[in-house]
């Protein structure tokens, strides 16, 4: 029988993706390893590859197709021996609406007996299906299992679900033990969730109303007595939902028409849109700034730069900016700090034992942060050369998820720009993020008279559920040493 091939999730928070470019075509012999074809996610282009055998038969998404969902069938392959022409596209999963709740496509059980080598580069999993499961006709009435669970739900009743289906169902009151997943393996993600609310079904239980509702919002439940069955009308109080800001609409009616351009939003810019305005609304920020002497480092950075080796055409092993010695006194500053090198966890926090520091990289449309790994144990010269791999590929939409993933902190650097000083918007789970501006001349007081210093202002944003204010300025002072004692980074 064909083998569905699926739209992979090539991270572990992906939702959809687009159909970029298919680099095989129908009637294609397929081998295991062979790239099929390129999916653009909201960060990069990846490459996924075949982990099957056969001939490409229907290509059923065509490549230029957006926000195609995870899990969505987007290609069959006939095996050997089967006859290509005679696999139809009509064997397809059957497209969803937004009218309707969003269901698997098929048996979780299938699913979780895919080959256990489908990963693609970068920690994604490439699906695939056989066509000879049962049908959606022969699936028990309700969407239940065989033992009465509802279709694409775990064992021992536990929902998995993405933490913005977690948070849009605590906002609109949705119970999501009542929600059908679509994501892989019966996942709830954010359209089960949109499809729950617009169906009318999965509300959860009035008593979980806030405090403060409305006098029309139903009573909480009396405890002491039976409570009265709710009438089919009643309704939980909404959750205090955040502003939504103008509509396109109203903005647009406050200009003149012809006066402006309409610019689409692509998948990034969708994506810093949605996460930044998540973390000012959901991450209490504080702001710490201080002034850096610079003049010892950049005169040991002079000195080593010197130093370096050189090539038959006298190009120099590296050359190491401003940049990578704050990378590394961040890092460094982080192991003398543990206590600051974490992120919050919803009901817990998590320390770590490395300093993998995020670097903010600007690129046309938008901007990566690109992560280094243990920086406190690297060389300046590694990171430096590492930091410019990293650019180089992030410019170019190259990067793997796992390399602009996680990180408990980053350094957001516009003194190239010759911006003074600015307050960086951290970018969750990242505990702190570190906004350094411009080096410059500047008159200081020394030993009572006045002296010119090389000096920069840094800023350090906070997660206040992680940082408190002193273990924050402890942080500071600490980067604040190295910078202007830089030996210590060189051993």
């Amino acid at each position: 029988m064909p083998i569905n091939v699926l739209m992979p999730a090539l991270s572990p928070t992906m939702e959809k993706g687009n159909l970029a470019k298919w680099l095989k075509k129908e009637g294609d012999a397929i081998k295991s390893g062979d790239v099929l074809a390129e999916i653009e996610t909201d960060k990069a282009t990846m490459e996924v590859e075949a982990v099957d055998e056969g001939v490409l038969a229907r290509i059923v998404v065509p490549e230029g197709t957006a926000d195609v969902p995870v899990n969505e069938l987007i290609a069959l392959i006939a095996e050997e021996g089967e006859d290509p022409g005679s696999v139809t596209a009509g064997r397809a999963q059957p497209e969803k609406t937004a009218d309707a709740p969003a269901k698997p496509d098929k048996p979780d059980a299938a699913k979780t007996q895919a080959p256990a080598g489908n990963e693609t580069p970068g920690g994604g999993t490439m699906s695939y299906e056989r066509v000879d499961t049962a049908p959606e006709g022969a699936r028990p009435a309700g969407g239940t299992t065989a033992d009465g669970a509802p279709a694409g739900q775990p064992e021992g009743g536990r929902r998995f679900a993405s933490p913005l289906a977690r948070r849009i169902a605590k906002q609109e009151g949705v119970d999501l033990g009542a929600v059908q997943g679509s994501g892989p393996h019966g996942r709830i993600i954010e359209r089960d969730v949109r499809a729950a609310l617009e169906g009318g079904a999965a509300k959860a239980p009035a008593t979980r109303a806030p405090k403060d509702a409305p006098a029309s919002a139903p009573k909480p439940e009396n405890r002491e007595a039976p409570a009265a069955k709710e009438t089919p009308a009643a309704k939980p109080a909404p959750a205090a939902a955040a502003p939504s800001g103008l509509t396109a609409k109203q903005v647009m009616g406050m200009f003149e028409p012809g006066s402006f351009e309409e610019v689409p939003l692509d998948g990034m810019r969708k994506t810093i849109a949605k996460r930044l305005v998540e973390s000012k609304q959901t991450v209490p920020h504080f702001y710490l700034s201080l002034d850096v002497e610079l003049d010892a480092l950049l005169s040991l950075r002079e000195q080593v730069n010197a130093g370096a080796s050189k090539d038959k055409d006298g190009k120099p092993a590296f050359k190491l900016s401003v940049n990578d010695f704050v990378i590394k006194a961040l890092a460094l500053a982080l192991q003398r700090v543990p206590a600051a090198n974490a992120v919050w966890a919803e009901d817990r926090i998590l320390r770590f034992r490395h300093s993998d520091v995020g670097v903010a990289v600007a690129i046309d449309g938008g901007l990566f942060t690109p992560v280094i790994r243990k920086a406190e144990q690297k060389t300046l010269s590694t990171i430096s050369a590492e930091m410019k791999d990293l650019a180089a590929r992030a410019r170019t939409k190259k990067l793997k998820p796992d390399e602009y993933q996680g990180g408990t902190t980053a350094v957001s650097n516009l003194g190239m720009f010759g911006i003074k000083s600015f307050g960086a918007v951290i970018n969750p789970p990242h505990g702190t993020i570190l906004a350094v501006g411009a080096g410059e001349a500047r008159v200081v007081a020394k030993n009572g008279a006045p002296a010119v210093v090389q000096a920069m202002t840094v800023t350090l944003s906070c997660d206040h559920r992680v940082v408190d204010g002193a273990l924050g300025a402890e942080l500071l002072a600490a980067f604040k040493g190295l910078i202007e004692s830089p030996m210590g980074m060189l051993v």
